[in-house]
């Protein structure tokens, strides 16, 4: 070969490794992909739970930390630690610090009437998961506390309504009056009930969400009724309580409870398979954390103007038993922290 054609032919190898390399650099685009992970990347999210360190909001948190880091987002987390008065602060904190969403989780249903509109005035995007204000927000993701309602009543009254042979004899435990769980909840019992009049609702006492109360109210209520076919719970974390009142009195075998809650292994299968709850009603936080980062990456990518197109995703609900449990009817933080929603 010519030294004339040897340069032509290093030449003509030189700009195929050059083709080839910038066609490796360039990341696939198939008219949306590249825009999507540039909108995300650098955007900040700020989460206020109702408080850390129970299954829910660590299950929430691990699902969004782990989109976030895989998109290049943040997601900075304030803790009010089951206060009104601290959630509202931390809210009004991160309105100032002026994030592209603002998660809220609120406990009472009007402590956060004001932080809702004033986020939006301010032009932040409002997603409220599984409680949430009167004030709607631009998302709401979580549990149809009044389809729940339903579905624990409805499970009470086959245990012990007219068709099941029983005496029709429940109680109730309820939790603290503001939040939605009870609000709504209490209505969807009474309209069940309505239908239902063989059942007897023989006593309805709040516990406030802390088990140690509702192991006491529960283990007075037991006394009172010794013959108690059936109790109503509202949330696994006080139910627990509950759960050991009927044990220490040796009454598994007559009182059916219905629980219900996120559906982690230790609180929902556990607690089925030892026999401390017969029917729990599961909100499933890791769906629920799919559903939290599906309505951020929408929120992110839309940019609609707060307020202006508020959209729902209601949790689907399971019903667990020990009939129908199986090894994937329950998670783990474990599980959720490494794999997200």
């Amino acid at each position: 070969m010519s030294g004339m054609k040897l340069l032509k032919a290093l030449a003509a190898t030189a700009a195929l490794v050059m083709t080839a390399g910038v066609a490796v650099s360039e990341p696939y685009d198939d008219g949306q992909s590249k825009g999507y992970y540039d909108v995300l990347k650098g955007k900040k999210v700020a989460f206020v739970p109702l408080s850390m360190g129970f299954d829910l909001t660590e299950g929430w948190n691990a699902g969004l930390q782990n989109q976030a880091k895989a998109l290049g987002y943040t997601v900075d987390v304030r803790d009010p630690n089951w206060n009104v008065e601290a959630g509202v602060q931390a809210a009004n904190g991160f309105i100032a610090d002026k994030p592209d969403v603002l998660i809220l989780h609120p406990l009472d249903q009007q402590a956060y009437n004001r932080i809702v509109p004033k986020a939006m005035a301010e032009g932040i995007n409002v997603v409220q998961v599984n409680l949430k204000s009167v004030t709607n927000g631009d998302a709401y993701v979580g549990a149809d506390w009044y389809d729940l309602g339903l579905k624990q009543a409805q499970a009470i009254v086959k245990a012990c309504g007219k068709d099941s042979g029983k005496n029709g004899k429940i109680a109730i435990i309820t939790g603290q009056a503001a939040t939605p769980t009870i609000v709504i909840g209490n209505q969807a019992f009474d309209d069940v009930f309505a239908q239902n009049p063989e059942i007897q609702v023989v006593a309805r006492q709040s516990a406030d969400f802390d088990p140690a109360k509702a192991q006491a109210i529960t283990s007075t209520v037991l006394k009172q009724n010794p013959d108690l076919c059936g109790i109503l719970g509202v949330w696994d974390g006080q139910d627990t309580g509950t759960a050991a009142a009927i044990r220490e009195a040796n009454m598994q075998d007559q009182v059916y409870f219905v629980s219900s809650g996120g559906g982690s292994k230790a609180a929902a299968c556990d607690n089925i398979e030892n026999g401390s709850f017969d029917a729990y009603v599961s909100y499933d936080v890791p769906g629920q954390a799919r559903d939290l980062n599906a309505a951020v990456k929408i929120l992110l990518q839309t940019k609609p103007k707060p307020g202006s197109a508020p959209f729902a995703l209601y949790t689907p609900l399971k019903i667990l038993t020990k009939d129908n449990l199986t090894p994937s009817s329950c998670w783990t933080l474990e599980e959720m922290k490494a794999f997200g929603g």
